[in-house]
């Protein structure tokens, strides 16, 4: 079936389904038209806790949506920690997000973190460097998706694309046959934003990819949230439809209120593995219910960072915009979206 057939049908499924859980944060049209940007002064704490404060405010007056405690009273918060702690979500984010959140009645220890792999969670400092302490950052419970915990076999993502230990083992074994396998195709979504939370939010890191163009809102959400990844990683047909495809899925959809975007750092050359060498910096903040404006903004950003350099550009914007508009994630052209400037807040230029 070819790829937009496929997106349009998904998409078709997902406005005729009704929400299967009470929290739904799904966004309409106008909501995602929305980018705010907050100017940052600087990236300590205390500029993000003004730069978080005033963009949930921004968020919840043009919502009408609140971000207070609802059925399950628990947030979840998707980091980045896989290119290691140089570019990891920052912790002092993290922080601002947290105390934003308990500023509007949320338990700190009914928060958690989570993440695809506990090494980089430890390596990242999210996670304590010792197995027999507690899983939790300065108090809050962080899951780490490879231990296994966190998936539910009821919620998967079904492909045929194998994994790549898959392929290299039928390269050697001419009698092995991963088709055999069913669980080859599955790959199981973290169930606690799904079923456990009244909405979560995503907090990328932007670097360039070579199987989407780039890792940032859309991929942290899905292909760093999911089992048996590394099979689209490495296959840039596949990977752009499976982002659009598991983004889309609606119990996943309608707990996601926004997407938090520092450009404290990005990555535009040799992502996801940090190199130093490769990154740019704005003093610059963004939330957006649409992942997809918040991906394309950061993609010029890649793109330009290239030029600049004189290294070779793409002769196009990668399919993943385009999928992803298919099945209703967001617009991603420019002239359709509302970049909205806040005004900094006072005492934002506070030191640590």
């Amino acid at each position: 079936m070819p790829v937009f057939f496929r997106l349009i049908l998904l998409f078709l499924a997902m406005v005729s389904l009704r929400p299967a859980f009470a929290a739904d944060y799904t966004p309409d049209a106008d909501l995602q038209s929305y980018v705010w940007e907050y100017p940052m002064v600087r990236f300590n704490y205390y500029g993000y806790k003004a730069g978080v404060e005033t963009l949930f405010r921004a968020y919840e007056h043009t919502s009408d949506k609140s971000l207070k405690p609802g059925e399950h009273g628990v947030v979840g918060i998707k980091i980045y920690t896989a290119s290691g702690p140089g570019m990891r979500t920052p912790p002092n984010l993290v922080r601002a997000v947290v105390a934003c959140l308990e500023e509007r009645g949320f338990d700190r220890k009914k928060l958690f973190l989570i993440d695809s792999n506990a090494e980089r969670l430890r390596e990242s400092g999210y996670l304590p460097r010792r197995d027999t302490s507690p899983n939790e950052f300065e108090g809050i419970p962080v899951y780490a998706l490879d231990s296994g915990d966190y998936y539910d076999k009821e919620w998967s993502y079904d492909s045929n694309l194998p994994s790549r230990e898959r392929v290299a083992m039928a390269a050697s074994n001419s009698r092995f046959s991963y088709e055999d396998d069913p669980e080859e195709r599955k790959s199981y979504l973290a169930y606690p934003l799904i079923s456990q939370v009244d909405f979560w939010i995503n907090l990328p890191m932007a670097s360039d990819n070579k199987a989407l163009g780039i890792s940032g809102a859309l991929a942290n959400a899905t292909l760093w949230n999911i089992s048996n990844n590394t099979r689209f990683l490495a296959s840039p047909a596949n990977a752009p439809v499976a982002v659009a495809e598991i983004a889309a899925i609606p119990e996943l959809r309608e707990t996601w209120v926004f997407t938090l975007q520092t450009l404290e750092r990005y990555q535009f050359m040799g992502g996801p593995r940090f190199n130093s060498l490769y990154t740019g910096q704005e003093p610059k903040l963004w939330l957006s219910a649409n992942p997809v404006a918040i991906d394309y903004l950061m993609w010029r950003r890649i793109y330009n960072g290239r030029a600049r350099e004189r290294f070779p550009v793409p002769d196009r914007d990668p399919q993943l915009f385009e999928y992803a508009q298919a099945v209703g994630l967001g617009n991603y052209k420019l002239d359709q979206l509302k970049l909205v400037r806040l005004q900094k807040a006072e005492g934002s230029d506070s030191s640590d």
